[in-house]
């Protein structure tokens, strides 16, 4: 399969990343879906978007198309899949993310903001691919299969590096 079309919108005043990094994270998971655990089948076709927003834009997002106006982490919205539709002309998905979340989240917990935003990218991945994480046993699939996601890109040594400016 060749790689995919990503667009790649940066939101956040604030974030700096290397696009080429973000996107070469996408095509790497998309070479590695059988070793994460994806099936090829659900390996959704077509062009991928990932944006990277405020907590308020995703929240005005998370308010808009799921009624509940919180915070949150990732927001995907799964694109046509239709059949017949060559690749070019299909639309895998959109993937929502907000870095920060995942800055509040990776300093209570200790852990490195690159890594954390990627895990996010991942999680949006997983979801496009036909993972849900609403029940346990579901969930529990889900984290097995972000942390295999993990490991190839850190073991390809393609784990992009994000930074957050601070505020003015």
């Amino acid at each position: 399969m060749p790689a995919r079309t990503v667009a790649l919108a940066n939101r956040h005043p604030q974030l700096r990343l290397d696009r080429r990094a973000v996107v070469r994270v996408v095509h790497r998971l998309d070479a590695a879906a059988a070793a994460i655990g994806v099936a090829p089948a659900a390996l959704p076709r077509g062009e991928l978007s990932l944006v990277f927003l405020t907590d308020a834009a995703l929240a005005q997002l998370h308010a808009d198309f799921l009624d509940d106006p919180t915070t949150t982490d990732v927001i995907t919205f799964e694109g046509d899949r239709a059949e017949g539709l060559p690749d070019e002309a299909a639309v895998a998905g959109e993937i929502c993310v907000s870095a920060d979340t995942a800055a509040r989240y990776a300093r209570a917990h200790g852990r490195d903001f690159s890594a954390e935003l990627t895990l996010y990218v991942i999680h949006g991945w997983l979801h496009l691919c036909g993972f849900d994480d609403l029940v346990p046993a579901k969930k529990r699939a889900m984290r097995r299969a972000e942390a295999r996601a993990m490991h190839v890109l850190a073991t390809a040594g393609a784990l992009p590096v994000f930074s957050l400016r601070p505020r003015r």
